[in-house]
């Protein structure tokens, strides 16, 4: 049997707020949208995440997308951006 843990009434020190990084439970209910594809990974790669995804007990595909999600998500500029610069382009043609 493990040890019980004892509580003291002693200062806690500095504390940190964390933001909520988790999502609303309306974003975990609907499936998203996605789109059957053909690629051609690196063996090296496609192993590495087949290792991590059994450890983790989840899909190895699941994974790369979920990695590819957030790489678009933190790369994607707001459409306003895309639209300004190409009719600067154009606009000098």
């Amino acid at each position: 049997m493990s040890e019980k843990t004892k509580y003291t009434d002693e200062p806690l020190g500095p504390v940190k707020v964390v933001p909520d990084f988790l999502p609303a439970p309306e974003e975990l209910v609907f499936k998203e949208d996605t789109v059957k594809v053909t690629i051609a990974l690196s063996r090296e790669s496609v192993e590495f995440f087949k290792q991590e995804a059994e450890k983790h007990h989840t899909q190895y595909q699941k994974m790369i997308r979920r990695l590819l999600d957030a790489y678009t998500l933190a790369h994607k500029q707001p459409a306003a951006k895309h639209s300004s610069r190409r009719k600067k382009r154009t606009a000098g043609r």
